[in-house]
């Protein structure tokens, strides 16, 4: 009996831990292709342009992994295609500050799907960089993270 209740358990757990354990990884290449299904016999479904590009990956099957971007686009990637994310893409305009609070000097406007490279990651604030600009962003209505 106490087998059976501690196989319940830990199908349970397992189950509960397995549906949390999505993370984010962004694109190694400026050129990676999307496909229907987890193999390279599935059609390509669409390509990213956009090297480092954050992607959530939401399952896997062997060497692919199934992903989602912030638009909920998604399809398959092989894992040689990924690397560890340090990137970031805006839902809505935010203003990029000089420094890591919001009474600090404005340094630009950053507009809503604009793709930020993470230079360091603090408790409220990121230290970002996106085309010639650097500096600090809150973490509100980001995604990636």
């Amino acid at each position: 009996m106490f087998r059976l209740i501690f196989i319940s358990f830990f199908l349970l757990f397992f189950n509960i831990t397995k549906a949390e354990e999505n993370y984010f990884l962004s694109l190694k290449y400026d050129k990676v292709n999307v496909r229907y299904g987890p193999g390279l016999d599935y059609p390509i479904k669409f390509v990213y342009l956009k090297k480092n590009f954050p992607v959530e990956i939401v399952d896997r099957k062997e060497n692919f992994r199934k992903i989602l971007d912030y638009k909920n686009n998604g399809g398959w990637i092989h894992r040689s295609q990924l690397k560890k994310n340090k990137s970031l893409i805006t839902l809505q305009e935010k203003i990029l500050f000089k420094n890591s609070n919001k009474y600090s000097r404005p340094i630009a406007l950053i507009k809503s799907g604009r793709l930020l490279i993470v230079k360091k990651k603090g408790t409220k604030w990121f230290k970002v960089a996106t085309g010639d600009y650097v500096g600090w962003i809150n973490n509100e209505y980001l995604w990636g993270y």
